[in-house]
């Protein structure tokens, strides 16, 4: 899209869609889903058999706190729900990025539209003045 003056409506439009798009996002949660076996550690149990994939499926979510890796155990009926809230914490981080990307494109072009006749003035009355010459040291008159 090419920033013009009769494109910012357009710019604005698709801001404000994506600001919808983000208020409609639902539930949401952080994290890896990562589906485990385990092995019981009795030896007469069937997981302790070479070739068993061990007791499970068993679902834990995985997520970064504070710096700390935190995992909760999540129940085989919580799944397809939990996977549906990471799907919208993915979801909700890619809007974010392109409402912040469309914001400064409209920012960008407003500020153009403003930059016309008298930009150079007013480019002089922020400039920063010139600098001094640099003096020599004076010497000591001894």
């Amino acid at each position: 899209m090419s920033v013009r003056d009769d494109s910012i409506p357009k710019l604005r439009q698709r801001r404000d869609q994506l600001r919808a798009e983000l208020a409609a996002v639902g539930d949401m949660r952080p994290g890896s889903l990562v589906e485990r076996y385990r092995r019981c550690g009795k030896p007469n149990c069937r997981c302790a058999r070479a070739g068993d994939r061990g007791h499970g499926p068993s679902f834990s979510l995985t997520h970064g706190v504070k710096g700390k890796t935190v995992t909760k155990i999540i129940p085989r009926e919580a799944v397809d729900q939990t996977r549906q809230q990471i799907a919208e914490c993915q979801r909700f981080r890619v809007l974010a990025q392109e409402v912040v990307a469309a914001s400064e494109r409209l920012c960008d072009a407003e500020l153009r539209r403003t930059d016309g006749p008298g930009s150079e003035e007013t480019a002089k009355k922020g400039a920063s003045k010139p600098r001094s010459r640099r003096r020599s040291q004076s010497r000591s008159q001894r």
